[in-house]
């Protein structure tokens, strides 16, 4: 069949029954509250960027609101078949209300290498120059590129813009930031990837976050998403456990076939691979000049560690006081959905819709609107959770406006599962003496501690499948807590409120008979027995905050190391931030594990050069001690001093 030309009328194959589809439909635009574009946007280097422009009707010198994506933009600007921008901007990745309500300019466009883009995708594409970019782009030159195309060829603009976005859209507009564009005016990375060793999307202090694999195969083994992760198991658990090690499950999938795998596989320390590309290390380098609002969810199941990260690399640089951090209830990207609720969680009000109506619209209106009021906008904007308040602050972390300080106290743990909460000056965990009173358990890699309860669900976010991963950090721990592989220490029901704002700091003082161990620590509220405003909240243990450390990296996260069996020794790191209060009648809880399957690979607990290589045979039961010298610091919140 000969082929068609745009706009050229193509020659019938059978005349006498032509083809009923014309050569190019023009959509009647009358009943539509908006004008849709879709242009090819050039880069420096020649290639070809796939862009969509929404413009509201009647729209003059309006603003620009701009997210970048490996997300397919042409389906982000196209939620919903709608005469009206907000009802077809509502989804992912779009506070629609904020856009349609104040007038802006919405443009999505795909990131070189994905959907309707031309070039090379890399996943989170270093830095140009670098020594893991040798080529002359990168997403800040193709930002600038974009927003410079922008201004000059859209006439209803003003001539700012704003760039915003969610997880990995949240971390294209932390690139913005390195060398801007004169008119970028305003950035609002939300939930950014910000470094994938440490604690986002690829690993947390070492352990492999083994769930994302059928993410790193549909998101770069193909242009356009097509290749797609297929069940086998209705219980994930016994998809990895069956599989053996996380890479032969890799080789099973074809994901190995993925250059980013390849990598991920050749870089299981924090070395300069990982260490070279995170963002809150390149913007500490330099003052950010244009005005930030980072946004991060207490419970985001995905990237928990980049927000806080940034914040705090880039706020002692902040002479201008353009740096702002909001922290809701919410899951990963919840700021744009209902906030409302989070799993069995009430929090009294939609906190979401009032993050975006009070705080992020004004906040884009001040510096993106010409005339818009300067509306005040606090430095630091927390939800506080328990007490389900919104707290207006002057920095992070701190406890209240003034009148307060936030101060390191011991949480202990102690014999017959007791946790003792004091005051005192932390000190370092020492060496035991012969005698020193610990609790053991065996950690068997046969049978790992599930991170939820079974069956699990597989990784995704359609509810009616019953994927319900992104608010599985709310998931009630008393299933772990009854295990005999999980050490659980609580305190007596508190009679005074305890409130903490910071990071948590677990002490581990520990042995293992193996070679090497992983170790979870959680921070956990025990509601009372007996809930009456909601039955089902009785003795309801949620997780406050919870990480893995893998034990490899006791000295060095840049060098494994294999660990001394049956000595005691100390392991330190630091938990997700938290603002909790724990109300008087709750009890407070820690639970430590060596396993959190198959959210974390399997750790053989013998000493392997490269876990993604682990043979059956390297898989061992090992003997764990946790000594009671072991702590947490928690940054306690009480008057000043």
């Amino acid at each position: 069949m000969p082929a068609s030309t745009p706009g050229v009328a193509a020659v019938p194959l059978y005349p006498a029954l032509p083809s009923e589809t014309p050569d190019e439909f023009k959509a009647p635009l009358d009943g539509l509250d908006y004008v849709k574009r879709s242009v090819m946007i050039p880069m420096r280097d020649g290639v070809k960027l796939n862009t969509v422009i929404i413009v509201p009707r009647k729209a003059s010198h309006a603003p620009i609101l701009l997210t970048r994506t490996p997300y397919n933009a042409a389906e982000l600007t196209s939620h919903n078949e709608s005469s009206q921008m907000e009802s077809m901007l509502q989804g992912y990745d779009n506070a629609a209300d904020v856009i349609a309500e104040g007038g802006y300019i919405r443009v999505v466009q795909d990131v070189r290498g994905k959907y309707g883009s031309e070039g090379d995708y890399v996943m989170n594409r270093p830095l140009s120059g670098s020594a893991l970019n040798p080529t002359p782009v990168d997403h800040s030159t193709d930002t600038w590129d974009t927003i410079d195309w922008l201004v000059k060829n859209i006439p209803e603009t003003n001539g700012k813009v704003g760039v915003i976005g969610i997880s990995y859209d949240g971390f294209l507009p932390l690139m913005a930031l390195v060398h801007p564009h004169p008119a970028l005016k305003v950035a609002v990375p939300m939930n950014p990837m910000v470094d994938g060793w440490r604690g986002d999307d690829w690993f947390h202090n070492g352990a492999f976050r083994q769930v994302n694999l059928s993410y790193v195969l549909e998101q770069v083994v193909t242009r356009r998403n097509e290749a797609k992760w297929y069940t086998s198991h209705y219980d994930d658990y016994d998809t990895f456990i069956r599989a053996g090690s996380v890479g032969e499950l890799a080789r099973q999938r074809g994901v190995e076939q993925s250059g980013f795998w390849r990598k991920i596989v050749a870089h299981p320390s924090y070395d300069a691979f990982w260490s070279g590309q995170a963002m809150d290390k390149i913007l500490a380098q330099q003052p950010v000049t244009v005005p930030t609002m980072l946004v991060h969810s207490l419970w985001d199941a995905e990237d928990i560690y980049g927000a806080i990260a940034v914040y705090k690399a880039i706020k002692p640089h902040d002479q201008d006081n353009k740096v702002y951090l909001v922290m809701g209830p919410w899951n990963h990207g919840g700021g744009i959905g209902d906030g409302s609720h989070l799993g069995p969680l009430r929090f009294n009000s939609d906190t979401a819709l009032h993050f975006r109506q009070e705080i992020l619209r004004p906040f884009l209106d001040r510096y993106l609107k010409d005339d818009a009021p300067a509306t005040p906008i606090a430095p630091v904007t927390a939800f506080e959770t328990g007490s389900n308040k919104w707290r207006s602050l002057n920095s992070w972390p701190s406890g209240c406006v003034s009148g307060c300080a936030v101060a390191p106290a011991t949480l202990r743990l102690a014999a017959g599962g007791k946790l003792r909460l004091t005051s005192e000056a932390s000190r370092p965990a020492s060496a035991p003496a012969q005698r020193a009173a610990f609790d053991e358990y065996v950690s068997d890699p046969a049978k790992p501690v599930p991170y939820r309860a079974r069956p699990i669900a597989p990784y995704g976010y359609d509810e009616a499948k019953g994927q319900t991963w992104p608010r599985w950090l709310v998931d009630d721990q008393r299933e772990a807590s009854g295990r005999t592989d999980v050490l659980s220490y609580t305190t007596d029901v508190l009679t005074a409120p305890v409130k903490i704002s910071g990071e948590p700091v677990a002490h581990l003082l520990a042995a293992t008979s193996g070679s090497d161990a992983d170790w979870v620590v959680k921070l956990i509220d025990v509601y009372p027995d007996q809930v009456a405003a909601q039955p089902e909240m009785g003795g309801y243990q949620l997780m406050v905050s919870a990480d893995i450390f893998r034990g490899r990296y006791r000295e060095s996260l840049e060098t494994a190391k294999p660990i001394a069996a049956n000595t005691a020794l100390p392991y330190t790191f630091a938990m997700p931030t938290a603002n909790h209060v724990f109300l008087p009648g709750h009890r407070i809880m820690v639970q430590v594990q060596s396993s959190w399957f198959p959210l974390y690979d399997r750790n053989p607990q013998t000493f392997v050069p490269n876990i993604f290589y682990a043979q059956p045979g390297d898989y061992r039961k090992a003997t764990q001690r946790v000594y009671h010298d072991s702590y947490i610091e928690l940054p306690l919140v009480g008057a000043a001093r």
